[in-house]
């Protein structure tokens, strides 16, 4: 063998002792024999400097020990082994092409269906608690028209309002569409996002349900749509689809309900109110809407408006010129007259609001009730309503005269009653005809409680253990000064409101107060309190108070109610002070979803205590009160006892009574309003009613307190008595009536110390009326003794109390006014 083959044979050798394999003829251990092939090679490589067995990357036997020998990371497992950055990384990757392989069998398998909105439209079916039916409603209201019958200004206000890329983008938002399908899975419902195709797909292919396979199907048919169809047959299909309020489908409807023209003759600033109104079409209606509605809906106005100059469709100029267009009066349906038209719009106002907290967005939830399909229940009492009616009828309607005095034309009526066990609106009484007058009474809220929200204040001082200047406890013993234009005593506001009729009262107790509705008093005692406090009260009871500012002017009621709102606040006092939330709608039911109604009792939100002696307070404002004569005396009382207060605003603009017995409560309200247009005033201003019905003034005491008591004694068992749970007895007794009456003047400021200004809680001492009691009374004495017994004999002479009491035929001319 030459020396170039046994160099070979020793490479050889040495490459298979690195791997650790045996060499020719060498045993299978792994280490060489000696004097072999291999021994040679390991002496070779030893002598060459390098180590058999350990090579530049540590290969073989000898570096596999190494690394046995040395630590290294410990080896993953259980879950660790499924979530390194690289695997976290692929999941991500193949979600996505997942989700894009599903979106393109979904593209694939999803055609544009047939449009069916119109087919699917039924009647929606209104009954009474009974289930004897009050009305069908459901004719669809719609007019298609050709896109270039509207103009073209009045096209773009459409896309200027909803979608701004409408003419450049492929029909759907990713975004949006991303974040409904997010919202939805969340369950926090809808919340924007969709382009003028998305929306037109919905109306006129799919329906308005929150589901992601809704959402999802929505967004290919929209791409369809858009590569299938020009964009003027989208915004035609869209203008003509949309429901704008006021029962009307599409443009040509809509353009009708509003403004009384077709289509074709709208302007742009027509155009932009309509478009305006696709948001939220019954709180952005004109003639109904609240005014932060017309705040809003003016605001998107402009905001259409902007975006057409922005987008260069309408020049600068012609913007600046244009003025926001009143809409007319609404046209309610055929089949709506009376109050059935009432019912039916405050029954359909209830639902949308259930279906906005399911996830459907305002104008959505519009759209579904409007569709039709439902059975809607109300949990109105077809006897008591008809007695309601009844009475407003006899008591107020046949004693007006509207064609012949202005007086009497200016006077509406609305009125609410409520169970105050289960919380159902068992009657309500809207106006005189939802075809004559479309604003319903009994709900709006643009009118002044005026003194019926001075028991509030009571249960404010009651509930918060309140205390006057002098640290006394408040209760219906309390003294407070009754002198006209008094200011009140720590205030940070200068506040000093006159009685009515500027009538000057000396010391007296707040009952009597309550009873006579002295303002003086209750402004005094709404700071003793803090007015903090009572609105916070307030709001617990029922009242809207929220963003209210706590000024003592609010003692006087200067703040907007409804007679609903107030027949809630009074329930809930009538219930001992468990939250009681008037209820409409009995129950709903439609054949594709359920409709969940809230509790209409709720828990307490003030004590038994404090509501049950509010109770007690207001039993002596019908027995010895401002409504004596129209409710304690009324003819068909048998023998119920009352407790109620009523009310009278600024320059006579309303005039309440809300009044309750143990089983029902009802609150009913008068207003003043214009009915047509009278110089610089329009039609609907508030005005007021004196000298309607030939009185002087229509004050709380008269009409309301009449129509009232002809319902209530009517719809009621006779001789129900309170059960109530206070120490200040039922019907606190009033203090003596004076052998003279004070004069009805402003008393002059004393030049001494007014003592009467420091309210206390020593009770009077003189000996009580000698006017003989009701023949049926209704009052009984308390069963446990007042919490500051009065003195066996007076230490000083008794005061003069200076308490006029008008004889009862006076009474109607001189009952409780707030803010006069």
């Amino acid at each position: 063998m030459g020396r170039a083959e046994e160099r070979k044979a020793r490479q050889r050798g040495a490459r298979r002792a690195a791997r650790g394999r045996p060499s020719d003829g060498a045993p299978a251990t792994g280490s060489p024999s000696v004097g072999g092939p291999s021994a040679e090679g390991s002496s070779e490589g030893a002598a060459g400097g390098e180590p058999v067995g350990i090579g530049p990357a540590g290969e073989g036997s000898g570096g596999r020990a190494a690394r046995r020998a040395r630590p290294g990371k410990p080896k993953r497992t259980g879950i660790r082994r499924f979530f390194t950055w690289k695997k976290l990384l692929g999941y991500f990757f193949g979600f996505i092409l997942l989700g894009m392989l599903g979106f393109v069998v979904l593209y694939l398998v999803v055609d544009i269906p047939k449009g069916n909105a119109a087919a699917r439209l039924q009647s929606n079916v209104y009954k009474y608690s009974d289930g004897t039916i009050m009305a069908r409603k459901g004719d669809m209201n719609r007019e298609i028209v050709d896109l270039d019958k509207v103009p073209k200004k009045v096209q773009r206000t459409f896309v200027a309002a909803e979608n701004k890329s409408f003419y450049k983008d492929s029909g759907v938002d990713l975004k949006g569409t991303a974040r409904g399908v997010l919202n939805t899975l969340a369950g926090k419902g809808k919340q924007g996002g969709s382009t003028i195709t998305q929306q037109y797909v919905k109306n006129y292919y799919l329906t308005q349900d929150q589901t992601v396979s809704r959402k999802l199907k929505e967004l290919v048919i929209s791409l369809k749509v858009d590569r299938e169809y020009s964009k003027d047959d989208i915004l035609a299909g869209y203008i003509n689809t949309s429901y704008y309020g006021r029962g009307a489908y599409g443009i040509q409807a809509a353009a009708q309900a509003y403004y009384g023209v077709d289509a074709e003759k709208l302007k742009v600033e027509q155009g932009a109110y309509l478009a305006a109104l696709l948001q939220s079409p019954s709180s952005y209606d004109w003639t109904s809407a609240t005014p932060t509605g017309r705040k809003l809906v003016k605001e998107r106005w402009n905001y259409v408006l902007n975006n057409m100059v922005e987008e260069g469709w309408l020049p600068s100029s012609e913007r600046d010129s244009l003025t926001f267009p009143t809409p007319k009066e609404p046209k309610p349906a055929p089949g709506m007259k009376g109050q059935t038209g009432y019912l039916v719009k405050a029954a359909n106002e209830d639902l949308e609001r259930q279906l906005v907290k399911q996830g459907y967005t305002k104008s959505e939830a519009e759209a579904q009730v409007e569709a039709g399909g439902y059975t809607i229940t109300l949990n109105i009492d077809r006897k008591k309503q008809r007695a309601l009616e009844k009475a407003v009828d006899k008591k107020l309607d046949s004693r007006l005269d509207e064609d012949k005095k202005k007086a009497d034309a200016r006077v509406q009526a609305g009125a609410a009653s409520v169970d105050p066990k289960t919380g159902a609106i068992v009657a309500m009484y809207g106006g005189r005809d939802y075809i004559k007058h479309y604003v319903n009474n009994a709900t709006r809220t643009d009118y002044q409680p005026a003194s019926t929200f001075k028991p509030l204040i009571l249960a404010a001082a009651l509930e918060e253990g309140a205390t006057t200047q002098s640290g006394k406890p408040i209760t219906a013993d309390t003294i407070y000064s009754g002198r006209s234009k008094r200011p009140v005593v720590g205030s940070e506001v200068g506040f000093a409101p006159p009685n009515e009729d500027n009538v000057s009262y000396g010391q007296v107790t707040v009952q009597t107060a309550m009873n006579k509705s002295i303002n003086s008093v209750f402004a005094q005692m709404g700071v003793d309190v803090k007015m903090d406090k009572v609105l916070e009260t307030a709001g617990k009871l029922g009242m809207d108070t929220e963003d209210l500012p706590a000024v003592p002017a609010q003692t006087l009621g200067s703040m907007g109610a409804s007679p609903l709102e107030m027949a809630g606040v009074y329930a809930t006092l009538d219930n001992h002070g468990k939250k009681v939330t008037p209820q409409l709608v009995k129950s709903v039911e439609h054949k594709d979803r359920t409709i969940d109604l809230p509790d209409a009792i709720g828990d307490e939100v003030i004590s038994r205590g404090a509501a049950d002696s509010v109770t007690s307070v207001l039993t002596g404002v019908v027995d010895d009160g401002t409504a004596k004569r129209s409710v304690r005396d009324a003819s068909n009382r048998k023998g119920q006892q009352v407790a109620g207060k009523t009310g009278t605003s600024d320059d006579n603009k309303s005039a309440w009574f809300v009044g309750y017995t143990p089983k029902l409560v009802t609150s009913v309200g008068l207003f003043g309003e214009l009915p047509e247009d009278e110089g610089k005033l329009k039609r609907g201003s508030q005005v007021s009613m004196k000298g309607a019905g030939g009185m002087p003034r229509v004050d709380g005491g008269s009409f309301p307190a009449e129509i009232w008591a002809a319902y209530t004694f009517n719809a009621t068992g006779s001789r129900t008595k309170f059960s109530l749970k206070t120490d200040m007895g039922v019907g606190v007794e009033a203090p003596p009536v004076p052998t003279t009456q004070a004069p009805q003047t402003p008393t002059a400021p004393p030049t001494t110390p007014d003592d009467d200004d420091e309210p206390s809680t020593k009770p009077p001492t003189t000996k009580p009326p000698t006017t003989p009691p009701p023949s049926t009374p209704t009052t009984k004495p308390p069963t446990t003794p007042p919490t500051t017994p009065p003195p066996t004999t007076p230490t000083s002479p008794p005061p003069t109390w200076g308490i006029p009491d008008p004889p009862d035929e006076d009474r109607a001319d001189r009952s409780d006014r707030s803010d006069e």
